[in-house]
């Protein structure tokens, strides 16, 4: 194991001029951020409800009432404070926004109980069940939310008001829990607080809170289920129908998590975990861990996870299934766990130094996440189909959780902040740097401050990448400096050339998928050429969703055909593979993409009446031209069909 890993640089330091990615970006402060504000507090027309804050005036003792809502209802506003963070450490200090973080702050503090127990469902609801169903109750997850959410404002601010508030809670769950004697020897069945109190033993330096974290990893899977066990307590209740028939595969606690060998259970919670365990891995230099991690990895993007980096097959329970088992039309590929997937990757990164991880980082990104908002930033997905037939997306049927138009808000709104906090934050995936280089794993466009070798240093790169293929990066330093450029080549890429001021590097370095520049001059100038060329993609034979069929990547973007460029029916729809792709930049269109057509058949009509459901009838071809557009753009038109894998002529 690295005995450095690769730091995040401060998002006070990044300044993002992308031109593909500031189109969401740009939303998040002045649209997102207002809008969720306002779900949180009721005010949206003919969405869900969200009672969020209703809930902490009622836990204060300021509003009397019942609490309404999931039981992790708390963690809406926990995400949409962690997203304020990352807008005020990444945009600058705004007075208007941080007073009302301020503002809402001071009601979380007010609704705590004395002894630093904060959770309105169980203060309001269930006060004599604290901590009596780790299972469902989700007390642990929505504590890591708050932990998360107060390291980020403390970081963008430095005001500890917030930080307090969680720390008083966090020494709670250290004395409560722990391997000692007398102590309650349970852990979260929806795990989270895990990495969240990583996050705040390395802003604190208060190592109490990594011992918790640790034995929460620790214990998970060890003897006797303890899930099992609590439901034989007095206390217990059970809070979710559809948790009876409970399996501990579900919570990734059937084994000790160093046993675990395939990626089980719900999506999410899953990748919560490992992300956990990587950073565990690292703090305490346990080698096991990290295998286990990098076992748990490979299972999951070689054999279960789609091609837009949507991770968890089925819809009931939203989980794992088993290997290459990834239907495309319900699926589940929750907004969350394709970010899970992405903060999973990156600490694995971060650690191991290897490019294999920021690939599917980045796919994860590009895809599945921003298919997640409406480029409006005001309507979301919380799951993502690779094909979608709005007909039969019907309520009460297996396809009820398939939505064919993205929603204004869910009453379990996860996804919604959730993909607000991970736009807001994205300078932490562009780059990791150690004390002797700095690595790029996102070629987006920005400016940034940072050092080498404690040299200060300006990154400037500006990024046509999605376009060309081609990137510019400038680095200028105080002086000259033995430190290290590392430069990403995507696995996708059949070329990549690299001129250094002006001169093209032959032979170069590469390491672990990274193209390494060493010996740095005062002033550098990099020059990225890499293809970018739209390709036919195959799924394994044994993925039997995708047999005879084909994707369409440009980078790494999935592309898809949608009803209102191909008509209705797009499963009639077959490409030919041998007439090529044609690429064309359409600026007018959906904020100006890279649209990709492709010579095809359509299965005809004709012949065929509505009275005929079935008979012999020779089938007939029609010549058609079939345009894909971006994944991550669907849906942001017409309401209609929508296909990423299309039936290859052959």
């Amino acid at each position: 194991m690295e005995k450095e890993r690769l730091a995040d640089i401060s998002l006070k330091n990044i300044t993002i001029t992308d031109k593909f990615w500031n189109k969401y970006r740009s939303l998040v402060k002045e649209v997102i951020i207002p809008y969720q504000w306002n779900t949180l507090n009721d005010n949206v027309p003919d969405a869900e409800p969200s009672h969020c804050i209703e809930n902490f005036r009622i836990a204060a003792g300021e509003k009397t009432g019942e609490f309404a809502g999931a039981v992790f209802q708390d963690t809406d506003v926990a995400k949409w404070l962690e997203a304020v963070g990352y807008v005020l450490e990444s945009q600058g200090r705004d007075e208007k926004l941080e007073k009302l973080a301020d503002d809402t702050i001071d009601l979380i503090g007010r609704a705590q109980e004395p002894d630093g127990y904060l959770n309105t469902y169980f203060t309001i609801k269930e006060p004599e069940r604290r901590w009596t169903n780790l299972k469902e109750g989700h007390e642990l997850y929505t504590a890591g939310h708050m932990i998360e959410a107060a390291v980020a404002y403390y970081q963008a601010t430095g005001k500890k008001k917030f930080l307090e508030i969680v720390m008083k809670f966090a020494d709670l769950i250290s004395e409560k829990f722990g391997p000692e004697e007398g102590k309650c020897h349970g852990y979260p069945g929806h795990p989270e607080i895990e990495l969240a109190l990583v996050k705040l033993y390395r802003v604190t330096g208060k190592k109490n809170y990594l011992d918790t974290a640790k034995f929460f990893v620790d214990a998970r899977g060890v003897g006797e289920n303890y899930f099992f066990q609590e439901e034989k307590g007095e206390k217990y209740q059970q809070i979710f129908p559809e948790f009876a028939g409970y399996v501990p595969e579900y919570s990734q606690s059937h084994l000790p998590v160093r046993e675990q060998k395939t990626a089980e259970g719900h999506a999410v919670r899953a990748v919560y975990l490992y992300s956990a365990m990587a950073d565990l891995a690292y703090e305490y230099q346990d080698d096991s861990l990290l295998e286990a991690c990098e076992t748990l990895w490979k299972n999951m993007v070689t054999k279960r996870m789609y091609i837009t980096g949507g991770i968890g097959s089925s819809g009931l329970l939203e989980r794992f299934t088993t290997d290459y088992d990834l239907p495309n039309d319900r699926n589940y590929a929750e907004s969350c766990a394709s970010i899970g997937l992405a903060m999973f990757g990156k600490r694995m990164g971060q650690i191991t130094k290897d490019a294999k991880y920021a690939d599917v980082m980045e796919k994860a990104l590009y895809n599945t996440v921003l298919a997640g908002i409406a480029m409006d930033g005001k309507s979301f997905f919380y799951v993502n189909p690779l094909e979608v037939w709005p007909d039969n997306c019907m309520n009460r049927t297996s396809m009820e959780h398939v939505k064919p138009v993205r929603q204004k808000w869910f009453g379990v709104a996860c996804c919604p902040p959730n993909i607000t906090r991970t736009l807001a934050s994205l300078g932490q995936y562009i780059y990791g740097e150690d004390e002797d280089s700095i690595y790029v794993n996102l070629y987006v466009s920005n400016e940034t401050e940072t050092q080498i070798k404690g040299i200060p240093c300006k990154i400037t790169m500006d990024s046509d990448f999605l376009s060309t293929g081609n990137v510019k990066i400038s680095l200028r330093s105080q002086e000259d400096t033995k430190g290290k450029l590392a430069l990403r080549v995507p696995g996708y890429v059949k070329s990549f050339q690299v001129y250094r001021n002006g001169e093209e590097i032959l032979n170069p370095l590469i390491e672990k998928g990274y193209l390494i520049l060493e010996e740095l001059k005062e002033e550098e100038m990099i020059t990225i050429s890499c293809d970018m060329k739209a390709k036919f993609i195959h799924a394994n034979p044994e993925v039997r969703a995708d047999e005879g069929k084909v994707a369409i990547m440009r980078g790494p973007l999935v592309y898809c055909l949608e009803e209102t460029d191909n008509g209705r029916n797009l499963s009639s729809l077959y490409v030919d593979t041998k007439a090529g792709l044609t690429e064309t930049y359409e600026e007018d269109l959906l904020g100006g993409v890279v649209t990709v057509t492709a010579r095809g058949k359509r299965i005809s009509n004709t012949g065929w009446d509505e009275e005929d459901l079935y008979k012999e009838q020779e089938t007939r071809l029609e010549d058609v031209t079939l345009k894909a557009v971006p994944y991550c753009n669907w849906g942001n038109r017409k309401t209609g069909e929508m296909a990423v894998w299309i039936k290859e002529l052959l």
